[in-house]
C-alpha cells in the first residue's frame, strides 16, 4: 500500500511540475487548418507577462513567429540567446527545446504559427 501511495504522489508531483512550467504563457488560438496531410497549422497569439517565461518546451513541428509587443529573450537549445523586439521574427525547428522570457519591465506578445503533427499536443514541457 505504501508503495502505491508513494508512486501516486510521485506521478502527481511530475504532472504538477509539467503544468507549472507552462503557466507563464497564455496562448490564444486564432485559427486552425488541417494542412498539410497529417498536420495542423495553428495561428495563435502568445503572451508572457513582464518577468515571466514560457518554460522550456517543444512543439511536434515547426514554429515561426512575429513579435507584436515588448521584448523577449529567445533561448533555443544549440543556438546563442537572441533578444527580439517588436517587428522581429523568428523560427524554431520541430522538436527543438526552447524557452521565451519577457525582457525588461513589459509583457511581450507574439503572433505564432505552428505546423504540428495533429496527433500530438501543441506543446510539451521539456527538462
Amino acid at each position: 500500500m505504501l508503495k502505491k501511495t508513494l508512486l501516486a504522489l510521485a506521478f502527481t508531483g511530475l504532472a504538477f511540475a509539467a503544468v507549472a512550467q507552462q503557466t507563464g504563457i497564455k496562448r490564444t488560438p486564432l485559427q486552425k487548418v488541417e494542412f498539410p496531410d497529417g498536420y495542423n497549422t495553428i495561428t495563435a497569439i502568445a503572451e508572457i507577462p513582464a518577468g515571466g517565461s514560457a518554460g522550456r518546451h517543444t512543439h511536434p513541428g515547426i514554429e515561426t513567429g512575429y513579435v507584436l509587443e515588448g521584448e523577449l529573450n529567445l533561448l533555443i537549445d544549440g543556438q546563442p540567446e537572441k533578444t527580439l523586439k517588436a517587428g522581429d521574427s523568428y523560427q524554431i525547428p520541430a522538436g527543438v527545446v526552447h524557452d521565451a522570457k519577457a525582457h525588461g519591465d513589459k509583457a511581450m506578445k507574439v503572433l505564432g504559427v505552428y505546423v504540428v503533427d495533429k496527433t500530438k499536443p501543441l506543446a510539451s514541457p521539456a527538462p
